[in-house]
């Protein structure tokens, strides 16, 4: 199983990390794809991914972090698409996007940086990670905007119309512990119906905690219970979601992993 939205690299997981990844490919979650979200954890967590053909890092600046970003920051960003980080290339722009939840983050400077990163997806071929809290119709026409068709809006929270548009330009969704709370009615009408080519399934660990686990630290060894949740949800068998999310992850981040990891 691919986990495609992961932040292994939290210091929530900083006393039991090791342990944590064993847990997950215990339960056959083997391929992690973990996103940046600020310029200071890029080396990081390129030199963390670099020992394990299952771990593939994004990197990109997300709008919650919008005091620590800089102009700069957006320079080396483009340098590490263009030359990698000691050795190793990002497999996707992200996480980026934009926030307008939260009434203290300039939605002027977050379309600055959001826009310059979807520049940067298109400049080299590459799919774009994004985050939309509140955002999703400006999300989308950034998108429509910069021409961009590859790319996932991660932990998915808008409307049948939204997730509609975002398939018609060829973006997937990411669905992880917020499907399996009973009163989640219209973003599991929607999973219910999508077009299963356009799911992707995520963890977002630590955050977003499953129906059961709340106030806990995620895992991500708990997507296989958001995959059983979905796979009923469908009325499809469990193996065969699988094997179609896993494909999408595949295909879209242009990682294979190795079950034998």
């Amino acid at each position: 199983m691919f986990d495609s939205h992961c932040h292994l690299d939290a210091p929530e997981f900083d006393a039991d990390r090791v342990q944590v990844l064993q847990r997950a490919r215990a339960a056959g979650v083997h391929t992690l794809v973990l996103p940046a979200i600020r310029a200071a954890d890029f080396i990081a967590l390129a030199n963390m991914c670099a020992p394990d053909a299952n771990l593939a890092f994004a990197l990109g600046l997300h709008p919650i972090c919008l005091r620590e970003h800089r102009a700069d920051h957006l320079i080396e960003l483009a340098n590490y698409f263009r030359d990698g980080v000691n050795g190793q290339r990002a497999c996707a722009v992200g996480e980026c996007g934009l926030d307008y939840f939260l009434p203290d983050l300039d939605q002027t400077q977050q379309m600055f940086y959001f826009e310059v990163q979807l520049r940067l997806a298109r400049e080299f071929d590459l799919p774009v990670i994004v985050h939309a809290r509140r955002a999703h119709d400006a999300v989308i026409h950034g998108l429509r905007r910069f021409g961009i068709s590859k790319g996932v809006v991660h932990s998915f929270a808008g409307s049948a119309e939204q997730s509609d548009a975002l398939f018609k330009m060829g973006i997937h969704i990411g669905i992880g512990g917020p499907i399996t709370y009973p009163r989640a009615q219209r973003l599991r009408s929607i999973v219910q119906n999508m077009p299963i080519e356009y799911l992707l399934l995520e963890t977002d660990a630590p955050d977003q905690p499953l129906m059961g686990r709340q106030g806990a630290r995620n895992e991500p060894a708990y997507l296989t219970d958001v995959a059983s949740c979905i796979a009923q949800l469908r009325g499809t068998p469990l193996a065969e979601l699988i094997a179609a999310t896993d494909a999408n992850s595949a295909q879209l981040f242009k990682i294979t992993g190795s079950a034998s990891a």
